[in-house]
């Protein structure tokens, strides 16, 4: 290939099959994107649940560790479900039946800025938006209704693979370390060291780092809004503490959402709610986050919105929420391959683990053994 193509040509080509390769994974992964949520779900739950089964694994078998940690996880998952769930699902429902209303007061809050405008001479004409925004709402409801059938059926859809990730995660939780092991036997000793390490520190650090983020803009927006009086508060709150999962962005898009609906009821109030809204976010992300989180990655912001997007595309909601650490993940089997302190530079970088040892390595090692059995019988007979 060096004396047909240029080394400007052989790099082109490469960067080329490169492409073609990711574009040819890209597309064959979107035929199993279902299969493989299901199974990075399962396995990011019993990846969190692990830490917990292996400090109880010191005092039982690790299968029976395993089935505590998993009951009271279980426990305390039925305990949100019966304090917090059902007033939030009771707000939403109030939320639901108080749709015509709240479009009936946000169209008398435009027809009063309207006025308003007009009153002093402005240049703002808000009956255009006005329009757009109605018939968009109603073409949406229709949308919702028309689609009510469908929508049954993915919850039922939904429910049967969460069983199948609940007992997906079960059996990894049991039988996880062998698993790994036989998935990262192709690789060498350091690489798979280096590869396990870097997987649970970008996974633990940014997946328990974003629950406790949503959990802490959850709480302290529940009292800020109680505060403020804001309708539906807990709804508004625990919906903003769920977008806080989403990397980066999330966060913001769900003040944004809030803080639009709550302006159709009082303009005013919206303020508000958006500057106790970024007021707690910029505690979060200057106070708290460093402190949980860390530098994590070291991505530039370019990397991360690429990795956002290209998460999107592959898996949905889940690839953007694993998106940022298993592009840390990425970056550090990169820094390992390139470290010339390991393989592939001072070794083979893969492993074939049904060759345990050369028939040198049997030789010396048999050699060995005879020898040192001779030494043992020549000691016995000079004390003899």
């Amino acid at each position: 290939m060096n004396r047909v193509f240029s080394p400007l040509q052989q790099s082109l080509i490469t960067w080329l099959l490169i492409l073609l390769t990711g574009w040819a994974t890209l597309n064959a992964l979107s035929y199993v994107g279902e299969v493989i949520a299901i199974l990075v779900t399962a396995g990011l739950i019993a990846f969190l649940l692990n830490y917990a089964v292996i400090k109880l694994q010191k005092i039982v078998p690790r299968p029976l560790a395993a089935i505590a940690v998993y009951l009271t996880a279980g426990l305390v998952v039925v305990f949100i479900a019966l304090t917090v769930v059902p007033p939030v699902f009771n707000q939403a429902r109030q939320l639901v039946n108080n749709l015509p209303s709240l479009f009936q007061s946000g169209q008398q809050q435009l027809a009063e800025f309207q006025a308003w405008s007009a009153t002093h001479n402005l240049p703002f004409d808000v009956g255009i938006l006005e329009q757009q925004l109605v018939s968009r709402i109603e073409g949406q409801v229709q949308a919702i209704a028309a689609r009510g059938l469908g929508l049954v059926m993915g919850t039922f859809s939904w429910f049967l693979d969460l069983i199948l990730i609940l007992v997906i995660s079960f059996y990894m939780l049991i039988d996880g370390d062998r698993v790994w092991g036989t998935l990262t036997a192709m690789v060498s000793p350091n690489i798979r060291q280096n590869l396990t390490e870097s997987l649970q520190r970008n996974l633990q650090k940014f997946v328990t780092g974003q629950l406790l983020l949503g959990l802490f803009m959850a709480v302290t927006l529940t009292v800020g809004f109680w505060l403020l009086k804001v309708p539906f508060f807990l709804l508004f709150a625990v919906f903003i503490g769920l977008m806080e999962v989403i990397p980066f962005v999330g966060a913001t898009l769900g003040i944004g959402a809030v803080c639009i609906v709550v302006a159709f009821l009082d303009w005013w109030l919206a303020l508000e709610v958006l500057a106790v809204a970024v007021a707690l976010q910029q505690v979060k992300d200057n106070l708290i986050a460093p402190r949980i989180m860390g530098n994590l990655t070291g991505l530039s912001p370019v990397i991360i919105f690429a990795s956002l997007l290209l998460g999107a595309r592959v898996a949905g909601l889940l690839g953007v929420i694993l998106a940022i650490p298993l592009t840390g993940v990425v970056k550090s089997l990169l820094e390992i391959v390139l470290d010339p302190t390991l393989p592939p530079q001072t070794g083979s970088f893969f492993h074939n683990p049904a060759v345990e040892a050369t028939p040198t390595e049997d030789l010396v090692g048999s050699s060995a053994a005879n020898s040192e059995d001779r030494g043992h019988r020549a000691d016995r007979h000079r004390a003899n």
